[in-house]
């Protein structure tokens, strides 16, 4: 990934969240991961990912030959949340792209401390992403995709998928006035 093209998100909403430990999607390596969701009225960010986007091909052209963009199948990173996700909400009006890392992200906090408890960064919460975009051509599929470098997060959101609770939320303050017996 010599040729790279970094861009940093504004805020944009996580899911799909595997930034803590590397998961493997449908027996390939392990990999970290996450989907950012970015509205579509981000038009600053969507010009960056366009603009990354064609730097990318463009170094494909120059790496794989002139026919790397051309024929179906080409990928590009970002997709439209009302056309490949229209049965989930929280992609409505929205961009998103997967980026995917073999290393671990770095995560860190609004104040730039690093986040070692990994119940603070999950699917649902609002963030920015640092990716890179680089063109691949590999079996058969050739594309632009998008690794997943670093993680900053901004605020907390409705958790996605599972709907797992926080232990601190389900539990009231525990009043024992026998506790010796």
């Amino acid at each position: 990934m010599a040729n790279a093209i970094k861009v940093v998100t504004g805020k944009a909403r996580f899911s799909f969240c595997n930034v803590w430990a590397p998961k493997s999607i449908n027996g390939g390596d392990p990999k970290y991961s996450v989907s950012i969701i970015i509205v579509k009225s981000d038009k600053e960010t969507i010009a960056k990912i366009k603009a990354a986007t064609e730097e990318a091909k463009k170094d494909g052209i120059a790496k794989f030959g002139a026919k790397f963009t051309s024929g179906a199948g080409f990928k590009t990173p970002l997709r439209d949340g009302d056309i490949d996700r229209a049965d989930d909400e929280n992609y409505a009006n929205c961009y998103f792209i997967n980026a995917n890392s073999t290393t671990a992200p770095g995560v860190i906090d609004r104040d730039k401390q690093a986040i070692l408890d990994s119940t603070e960064v999950y699917s649902g919460c609002y963030g920015r992403a640092s990716i890179t975009f680089y063109p691949f051509n590999v079996n058969g599929n050739r594309g632009v995709a998008c690794g997943l470098q670093n993680l900053q997060k901004l605020a907390d959101g409705e958790p996605l998928g599972g709907g797992r609770s926080r232990a601190e939320d389900d539990f009231d303050d525990f009043e024992d006035d026998d506790f010796l017996s």
